[in-house]
């Protein structure tokens, strides 16, 4: 992984394919990746694991400042620890998934972790992935992404992983709309899609078409082919 080259911010809404996506781009490019979400998913298993409930924000944010929490940049082994433990498959768990937009919503984790993302990025040569990476962890970056598709299409893409069958697909899509409204409503950061950021909407694009659309966008910038 090189740490030379561009800060490529990549935003967009849950199931959107832009984590998968984004990974494979540093992969190709030979970039480092960070997905901002896992920061947030940390302190929220870790709110969950001293019993403090993520909807008292007042609660949240008394404890945002306790835990050690650091993460990989690898794109190939992205390792998420909270206090020395490896939380990694813990912070994809249906309970950390619902209570990640709350505690998301506290003014005083986001100022926390977006100071963290701030010192990951350093001088660049990285794909950035969340939901206000373009707009404020790294406005500045040369090359934004806004990566969205149908609700439809991602709920069916989350049942998928998550091994759902189609009698689910309802009550996932609901809880989507729920995510996507809670984090497009936040008075902090709110999900947003930056002013100068390329839109790919990956409804009907695979995901090799995603990634070469994302690379062929960095090549555009940096006038290097992908690795």
């Amino acid at each position: 992984m090189s740490k030379s080259g561009p800060v490529v911010a990549v935003d967009g809404p849950a199931g959107s394919g832009k984590s998968t996506a984004s990974k494979a781009m540093a992969r190709a490019q030979g970039w480092r990746y960070l997905d901002t979400g896992a920061l947030y998913r940390a302190l929220t298993w870790w709110m969950l694991e001293q019993h403090i409930d993520v909807d008292n924000a007042a609660a949240v944010a008394q404890r945002a400042q306790e835990p050690v929490i650091s993460i990989t940049c690898d794109p190939d082994a992205v390792v998420v620890r909270v206090d020395g433990r490896d939380v990694s498959a813990e912070i994809r768990g249906p309970e950390v998934a619902a209570g990640v937009s709350a505690v998301s919503r506290v003014p005083e984790v986001r100022e926390r972790l977006v100071a963290i993302q701030r010192e990951l990025i350093g001088d660049g040569g990285i794909v950035v992935e969340g939901r206000d990476i373009g707009t404020v962890v790294a406005p500045d970056a040369p090359l934004k992404l806004y990566v969205t598709a149908t609700p439809e299409v991602r709920a069916r893409r989350r049942n998928r992983d998550f091994g759902r069958d189609a009698d689910g697909l309802d009550q996932t899509l609901a809880s989507l709309q729920r995510r996507d409204a809670m984090d497009s409503s936040r008075e902090h950061s709110p999900l947003s899609r930056a002013e100068d950021a390329v839109e790919i909407d990956t409804s009907e694009m695979t995901l090799a078409e995603v990634v070469r659309r994302m690379c062929d966008l960095a090549t555009a910038l940096t006038g290097d082919e992908a690795l």
